[in-house]
């Protein structure tokens, strides 16, 4: 069995990975697919919508990476097809999951970009809007906490909510750094952008300009 991660398995959207993951469960139809990522995680992993949902399955049949295996019709309800993952989508599916469980991977996201660049608003306003993150990121936290408990209630095993506990790990020290940055900003410990700085800033990176500069003279001198 493949463990190396091809291009099928390197292509996979999250939703894709998602639908895989259920149907390496058992088959199932689209629907009942929805139905049980809401019940074990809702939209906090991956945005599902059920029009999103059935392309992913066709473009995932596409690829021969599922099959249908039978349709049916209960009364009046439109008729619904089954699906069951094929050995080319466990692969798959196996090669992705080993590949993003192994290899941290810098996704980029916007909020560091939107921090490095604060100091271009005034600082009273950055810590007023991080305070609303803040705000925002515990009610987040409070929000899941009471899923969990209804998890609970309803005997979902741990297993399916490894990634939900990921993210709480991750918002609450988010929470945590941004209530000590907010008040060090607003105690004004740390010095905000001002002339002094960014002249202070442009001579630190002529001075490294012209070491750099010198060392790479001083090495060229070396070989000739």
């Amino acid at each position: 069995m493949s463990t190396g991660t091809d291009g099928g398995a390197a292509a996979l959207t999250p939703l894709a990975l998602t639908v895989l993951g259920l149907l390496g469960e058992r088959p199932m139809h689209p629907y009942e697919m929805y139905q049980l990522a809401q019940f074990r995680r809702g939209d906090r992993l991956v945005k599902i919508r059920r029009g999103s949902l059935y392309h992913a399955v066709d473009r995932l049949e596409r690829d021969a990476f599922v099959r249908i295996v039978g349709t049916d019709r209960d009364g009046k309800r439109p008729e619904r097809t089954t699906y069951d993952i094929t050995e080319a989508g466990r692969d798959a599916l196996e090669a992705a999951l080993r590949e993003m469980l192994r290899s941290p991977i810098n996704e980029y996201p916007r909020f560091p970009v939107a921090l490095a660049e604060a100091h271009n608003l005034p600082v009273d306003v950055v810590v007023g809007l991080l305070r609303r993150r803040i705000d925002a990121l515990t009610a987040e936290i409070e929000a899941v906490s009471e899923t969990w408990k209804l998890a609970d209630e309803a005997n979902l095993p741990r297993i399916f909510r490894f990634g939900d506990e990921y993210l709480q790990v991750l918002a609450r020290a988010e929470r945590d750094w941004l209530m000590d940055l907010t008040e060090e900003l607003a105690s004004g410990k740390t010095p905000w952008l001002s002339p002094e700085l960014v002249d202070k800033i442009a001579e630190s990176v002529r001075f490294r300009g012209e070491h750099e500069s010198n060392r790479s003279v001083t090495r060229a001198g070396g070989t000739t």
